[in-house]
Formats: C-alpha cells, structure tokens, sequence
C-alpha cells in the first residue's frame, strides 16, 4: 500500500471517507454549520446574553451594594439591612444564579444555531440545521 503524500494532505482540509471502513456515522457536524451570516448573528445573540447578564450582576454589586447601598438599609432581610446583604451576600449569590441563567440561555441558543453538542437534535426534515 502507498502512503499518502503529506503535502497533499496539508491541502486538502476536508478528509472523506466514503471507502473507509468502521467509521462513525454522518451527523451535522460533518458539514458546515455556520454561513457567515449565520455566524454573525449567533455572535450578535453571544454577546446580547453576555451584556444583559453582567449589567444586571454589575447594577446587583455596585449599584445595590455601594450606589444604593444607604437607602436599601431602611429594609431589612433577616434582621440586616438589606443594602449591607447586598454587599455581603446578594452580589455573590446573583451571581451564581446568572452562571445557571448563562448555561440555561446560551444552550438554547446553541441549539437554535445548530452548534450544541447534540449530534443530531438540530437537524430538521430538510437535513439544515436551526430550522
């Protein structure tokens, strides 16, 4: 058996495989996924997740804990003023739950745009994926 030349190896960006033996099956991912436009607005949607969430962590630590920390102190929760839990514990427990937000928005994202890890679940009848 001959060996394949490396410089046309280097070349050739897509390998295919249609007499190789014991392959794992097709999927969405052996083709593209993104256009270029398709790209631009799964980017466009990243980044809409990504400012909405740190404004509302950055107006949760800063504004509420410091800006509006001494008139959030007239409540109280648990018997401390609400501005100094803010401070204490609100910025870092919104926090956590803007993480489970970003993993919960961004997969229903990804699978709108067919890049999720699903191999399969973003293909419709037509074979395209997102649709």
């Amino acid at each position: 058996m001959a060996e394949a030349d490396p410089q046309a190896a280097r070349t050739d960006a897509v390998y295919h495989h249609e007499g190789a033996e014991n392959l794992p099956a097709h999927s969405h991912h052996d083709v593209e996924v993104l256009t270029e436009d398709h790209a631009r607005r799964y980017w466009r949607a990243n980044l809409r997740v990504l400012t909405t969430l740190l404004g509302i962590w950055a107006f949760v630590a800063i504004g509420c804990g410091v800006v509006l920390g001494d008139w959030l102190d007239q409540f109280h929760i648990g018997g401390f003023p609400l501005g100094f839990w803010f401070t204490q514990q609100g910025a870092m427990l919104v926090f956590v739950a803007l993480i489970a937000v970003y993993h919960l928005w961004m997969s229903r994202i990804e699978r709108a745009y067919g890049v999720d890890d699903d191999p399969d679940r973003n293909l419709s009848s037509t074979g395209k994926p997102g649709q």
